[in-house]
């Protein structure tokens, strides 16, 4: 099983129109995958499913977790690094069923112009301590809303050119 994680809970995100349009094109490439939005946690996420602690709303999440070998992880940056409800979802996530010896992409977006390099270096770590093997190839978004255009879908021919590239090898992976 494969899964994209659109790694902010911020309604209407960018993220989430990103992870999107990587949905749809691995799709026309030949590779089913699922989207699961941090949107999706339970609200009480901090009180119920941390330190051990399993919630039945939090149940399905932890499953889908444990049944997907590929990930690919959609994250904005938040005060220059990701943010903190992604670190929280890792946290509340079984170790090391979760991610443990499986594979990820990883694909950093702002505002700004340095597409999240920070907070995908940052995530990088916290990939290796879980022994989660990331694709070389990341890719930076940046000033994300230039890029996306009415149908919410990327067009730019550089950032075309490069995320087709990494979906890809992450197919390849």
């Amino acid at each position: 099983m494969i899964t994209i994680i659109s790694g902010t809970n911020r309604p209407g995100s960018n993220t989430l129109k990103v992870s999107k349009y990587y949905q749809k094109v691995l799709l026309e490439k030949g590779l089913e995958t699922q989207l699961f939005s941090l949107e999706q946690l339970p609200d009480n996420l901090i009180a119920s499913d941390l330190y051990g602690k399993r919630s039945p709303a939090f149940e399905p999440i932890q499953e889908m977790m444990t049944k997907t070998s590929k990930f690919l992880f959609v994250i904005p940056e938040y005060n220059g690094s990701f943010p903190g409800v992604l670190k929280t979802f890792i946290d509340a996530c079984q170790f090391p069923d979760s991610f443990y010896d499986k594979k990820a992409a990883l694909v950093g977006l702002s505002s700004g112009k340095y597409g999240n390099i920070r907070g995908i270096d940052h995530f990088g770590g916290v990939c290796s301590y879980l022994h989660l093997n990331v694709l070389p190839l990341r890719i930076h978004i940046s000033i994300v809303k230039t890029e996306l255009n009415e149908l919410d879908e990327l067009f730019k021919e550089d950032t075309l050119k490069f995320t087709n590239q990494q979906m890809d090898k992450f197919i390849a992976f």
